[in-house]
């Protein structure tokens, strides 16, 4: 082997070494654990930059924000700020710290930890579509990975808690209505990298079943598992930092089935109990049957989502979303089929993309997508209700004319934005 001389010129052909500043984004609703893990971090690496933002006073405008290393506290400040609430926290001082911190200190990484009730996808948002001074962020660091902490041993509370955050006043503004469970589920699916600390009260065997869990609610993740009594700081930082995950063309979870990406996974032999369920199919719901089931399909789940389509609005995705107890039902927007060409142009490629690889010469790209993830679920029954939901043999014959003039207890639910009418009527 013959060792180049250190003089010897480098290679004009090798793409330039990236020299900005790394960012890991850390969330998790359960604080103690989330700041253990940012702990071990400096702990591993002294020229590690840690920022926090605290939201208790959000709602009277003022947000608290901590910068610190190894050492201690660099720098602590509370921001009062124009209007009270998460995104303008994370316009307002959030970007503008991690630009100032990149600018000042380029040869220091930066570690930001989200305050317990913030989705990482509002980062990644904010990130993509926010100008610091201009530019967007990543011209001054880079964003390599996004780790969510969960604690073993409150995970599965949370993820069946029925609890809002007004409830539980951790709200993060007064029209903040969402659930605990949904704010969970949220920052574990969003994740490159989950991370599972400490141990189950009730044992490895429910740890085990814990990490099961994760595994069928994200797949797409790289899971991490920390006894949390004695951690090897150095192992942690090498599964956690420096790994770049973070795909930013990743799409929002409600939307991935569309986009082509993975939903989840079909494991109907339970694995520590935990069974996920994959339906797809190519007919569409009959909406008085599908909405006759809805307050028993959920019973055995602990999460369910996708993207459905029902016989009376033809024209409509609609996305389901359920944890906590609760299901949300929302419009994604109009089937491609009934998209008329001009607007094509303003679908990403992807959507396209997995839409022309499963096109169906009638039907177009319209179909049935969920997934259901749940302890002890039974898959063959819950196929069973779900296939009787959707239009019989007679009722595709009798065609859309017939089925836009069903009852449908949906009527109204998911309206769709007006089309220009310039630009051609929809199919």
């Amino acid at each position: 082997m013959t060792t180049p001389s250190p003089l010897a010129p480098a290679d004009p052909g090798a793409p330039a070494a990236d020299t900005r500043p790394s960012l890991t984004v850390l969330s998790g609703f359960w604080r103690s654990a989330t700041y253990a893990v940012a702990r071990a971090l400096l702990v591993a690496d002294p020229a590690l930059l840690l920022v926090q933002h605290d939201l208790a006073d959000l709602t009277a405008g003022t947000v608290h924000r901590v910068v610190r290393d190894s050492t201690g506290v660099l720098e602590d400040e509370r921001i009062t700020l124009a209007h009270g609430c998460v995104s303008c926290t994370l316009r307002e001082d959030v970007l503008p710290t991690l630009a100032r911190l990149a600018r000042a200190q380029p040869d220091r990484d930066l570690l930001l930890m989200l305050p317990e009730v913030v989705e990482p996808e509002a980062v990644a948002a904010v990130c993509a579509h926010c100008l610091v001074d201009g530019a967007p962020i990543t011209d001054l660091l880079q964003i390599d990975s996004y780790v969510t902490v969960v604690d073993a041993e409150h995970l599965l509370d949370g993820l069946i808690s029925i609890d809002d955050l007004k409830h539980l006043g951790i709200a993060a503004a007064d029209n903040d209505d969402r659930a605990l469970a949904d704010v969970i589920v949220r920052q574990i699916e969003y994740a490159d990298t989950i991370v599972l600390w400490g141990q189950s009260r009730e044992g490895r065997y429910d740890t085990s079943r814990l990490s099961v869990l994760l595994e069928r609610m994200a797949p797409w993740a790289t899971q991490v598992r920390v006894n949390g009594d004695l951690v090897d700081t150095a192992a942690l930082t090498r599964q956690l930092r420096g790994t770049l995950r973070h795909r930013p063309e990743t799409p929002g979870i409600l939307t991935r089935g569309l986009e082509g990406y993975t939903l989840g996974v079909h494991e109907p032999h339970p694995d520590c109990g935990i069974v996920s369920v994959v339906f797809r199919a190519r007919r569409p719901f009959h909406p008085q049957r599908l909405h006759d089931v809805l307050e028993d399909i959920n019973d055995e789940v602990v999460r369910s989502r996708g993207h459905l389509w029902l016989a009376s609005q033809p024209d409509t995705v609609i996305a389901w979303d359920f944890a906590g107890g609760g299901l949300s039902l929302g419009s994604l927007g109009r089937w491609l089929t009934a998209l008329p060409d001009p607007y094509w142009d303003d679908v990403s490629d992807h959507r396209r993309l997995a839409a022309a690889l499963d096109w169906d010469p009638y039907y177009g790209d319209r179909h049935q997508h969920l997934v259901f993830i749940g302890l002890d679920l039974d898959p063959a029954a819950l196929g069973r209700t779900l296939t009787r939901c959707l239009l019989t043999d007679g009722e595709l014959a009798d065609g859309s004319d017939t089925w836009r003039s069903y009852d449908d207890p949906f009527t109204g639910c998911f309206p769709l934005a007006e089309l220009d009418p310039a630009e051609g009527e929809s199919a």
